[in-house]
């Protein structure tokens, strides 16, 4: 299964220059938040590939304007073609806002979702905004990472897990597409990537 990976930069080749090549032999597209509504609703119109996605932290217009065509995994497991996607959207709190949480409100978070995760087994591809504690990260509080999701992957195993949020410029010479942690693939979606599951 081919997977295009969308964050936080709606990509030019896509949106602009509609580069179809970019989208062929696609199965599935995840979004990890910070793009424009409108963007994920005019690429629902050259895709047959479902296309998933959590909130950033700056998509407080999602509320009223969804992206159109779209389907929103927040706090569920989706199973697409047998594989198992949790989403867990949003970034650590450093102001009042929405799509903001503290760890206890994204432990809350998961606790929610035990008995799904029973039932499913677990998951596959774990969907964020924000990275991991201490994987591809931050030190200040509004690029930190959760050590929830920590706790996730370390439980469930899942094969990917999949995030946004850092772009390469903040991290400057320390940027990392791809991390390993402990059995999963740690991959920063920013702008447009891929993977095969």
């Amino acid at each position: 299964m081919r997977i295009l990976l969308l964050s936080d930069v709606a990509d030019k080749a896509l949106w602009d220059y509609l580069n179809r090549s970019l989208l062929e032999g696609v199965d599935l597209v995840l979004s990890c938040g910070d793009l424009p509504s409108e963007y994920l609703s005019f690429l629902t119109c050259f895709t047959h590939a479902p296309i998933l996605y959590v909130h950033g932290n700056h998509d407080e217009d999602y509320a009223e304007h969804p992206p159109e065509g779209c389907i929103c995994v927040e706090d569920r497991i989706f199973v697409h073609n047998g594989v198992r996607i949790l989403g867990l959207g949003g970034s650590f709190r450093y102001k009042v806002g929405s799509n903001m949480y503290t760890e206890r409100q994204m432990q809350r978070r998961v606790l929610k979702l035990q008995g799904k995760l029973w039932r499913n087994k677990g998951f596959d591809i774990l969907l964020t905004h924000a990275p991991a504690r201490g994987v591809g990260d931050q030190e200040d509080l509004p690029h930190r990472g959760f050590a929830t999701f920590n706790a996730l992957m370390d439980r469930y195993r899942p094969r990917y897990m999949v995030h946004g949020h850092v772009h390469p410029q903040y991290a400057a010479l320390h940027f990392q597409r791809e991390r390993q942690y402990g059995e999963t693939t740690v991959v920063n979606a920013y702008k447009r990537h891929y993977i095969e599951l």
